[in-house]
This record gives C-alpha cells, sequence and structure tokens, in this order.
C-alpha cells in the first residue's frame, strides 16, 4: 500500500512537470521570435500572448463541464494535450499574423483547461492534498525553469523551435495522461441550464474575506505579469545585440 501511494505521487510530479515544461517551453520566448524574426508589431505580439487569457476565460464554460460530467479527466488531458500538439506544430510553420493568432487562440482554449484538470486529478488522487499538494505541485515550477534554460542555453529563442518542442512535449504529455490512475467524472449527465454554467454555490465564495482577497491579489498580479510574459525576453535579446554592437565598435 505505501508502495502504492509513493508510486502515485512520482506519476503525478512527471505530470505536473510536463504540464508547465510544455507552457515555458514557448510562452516566455514567443515575442522574440515575432519580434525579432517574423517582424510583428508591439501590438501584434501583445495580441498574440493574450490569447492565454482569452482561453482561460472561454474554455472552462465548456470544457470544464465536458470533464466534469462526461467523461474520465485523464483522458480528457490527453486528448487536448494532443490536440494542442497538433496545433502548436501548425503554428510554427505560420508567419502571418491572422492564421498565427487563431491557431495560437485554438491552442490556449485547449491548454488553459488543463492547468485546472491536472489540479482537480491530483488532488482526487491524493490521500492527504493539505500536506502532499505542494511537493507535487512544486515539479510543475520545476519544470518552467528547465524549460527556459533549455531553450536560452541552445538560443533558440527567436525561431520556431521552442513551438516544436513544446509540440513534441504535448505529444508525450498526451501519452503519458493515458497511463494515469482513472479519474471518472464526479458528476453524472446532467440536464443543461444556465446555472451549470455559472453555479451560483461558487459566487458565494465570495463573501469569504480570505478567498475574495486571493481572488483580487491573483487578478492583480496578472497585469504586470502579462507584460513580462510577453515582452522581457524580447527587451533583452534586444539589449543583450546593443551591448555587443557597442563593445564591437570600440574594440
Amino acid at each position: 500500500m505505501e508502495f502504492m501511494k509513493k508510486q502515485i505521487k512520482i506519476r503525478l510530479t512527471l505530470m505536473m512537470f510536463f504540464e508547465y515544461f510544455i507552457w515555458g517551453t514557448w510562452y516566455v520566448t514567443l515575442g522574440t521570435w515575432l519580434g525579432q524574426s517574423l517582424h510583428f508589431s508591439g501590438r501584434q505580439i501583445g495580441l498574440v500572448s493574450g490569447t492565454t487569457a482569452i482561453g482561460a476565460i472561454v474554455s472552462p464554460f465548456f470544457i470544464g463541464l465536458i470533464a466534469d460530467r462526461f467523461f474520465a479527466s485523464q483522458r480528457v488531458l490527453a486528448a487536448l494535450h494532443g490536440l494542442g500538439a497538433c496545433l502548436l506544430l501548425l503554428a510554427s510553420s505560420r508567419s502571418s499574423f491572422g492564421l498565427l493568432y487563431f491557431l495560437l487562440l485554438l491552442y490556449a482554449v485547449c491548454y488553459m483547461p488543463t492547468l485546472a484538470l491536472t489540479n482537480s486529478l491530483a488532488f482526487r488522487l491524493m490521500r492527504d492534498p493539505k500536506l502532499e499538494f505542494g511537493p507535487i505541485r512544486v515539479l510543475g515550477t520545476v519544470g518552467w525553469i528547465v524549460a527556459g534554460l533549455l531553450i536560452g542555453s541552445l538560443r533558440l529563442e527567436a525561431t520556431a523551435m521552442p513551438l516544436r518542442i513544446a509540440a513534441l512535449a504535448s505529444l508525450i504529455m498526451a501519452a503519458y495522461c493515458l497511463t494515469l490512475p482513472d479519474t471518472p467524472p464526479l458528476a453524472g449527465p446532467t440536464k443543461r441550464s444556465l446555472r451549470g454554467v455559472f453555479p451560483v454555490k461558487a459566487t458565494k465564495l465570495f463573501l469569504e474575506r480570505s478567498f475574495a482577497i486571493f481572488t483580487l491579489t491573483s487578478f492583480l498580479i496578472c497585469i504586470p505579469l502579462q507584460f513580462y510574459y510577453a515582452f522581457t525576453n524580447l527587451f533583452l535579446n534586444e539589449i543583450g545585440c546593443r551591448l555587443n554592437r557597442s563593445v564591437q565598435h570600440y574594440l
């Protein structure tokens, strides 16, 4: 029994590692590729980076409901990551703003709900989430860091390779999700209603002071964070090029 418990923890940590490795591989350096290689404007870079925000807002209204009512979480994760791999691969070969934006928007709709699905799957498989979730979730942060170090060390920021590496990682994640323990839907198929899309019980949580403060601070921190993700890597690369040119001029 203890061996099985440890084995599940290891499998969940790997799931978290791949989940955030995928995102960290392409998202932070996306602006550098769009700006330096495809010569997109700052407005266009911002719009493409904002696809994840739109995906996070839109996708729970239908993908979250599907996962909760009709299919096992691990199967939904596998399907979303498999489809996401195809979309990332297609996006990596496009250079026009309109088509690239549309493909990454579709990808965001597929990927963003997987963040919540991996959490819910982990909670259902853990015996004591208060003690176990932290050490498991931290591997997601490690995956994000490893992805950044990999792309940076290989000097791939200004290329489409991060998208292709993320596509490969998504395929691996899709296959891996199918090996996870079965997590059938908690709620059976129910009659569709507006209340099912906007659950009243969830809104009552905002009456709790701690939850309201947490939600507000999370919302506020995401505003500067979005600017950081979209433009910091591009800015640092441009500063580095200018410094190199200055040094070569003086030498």
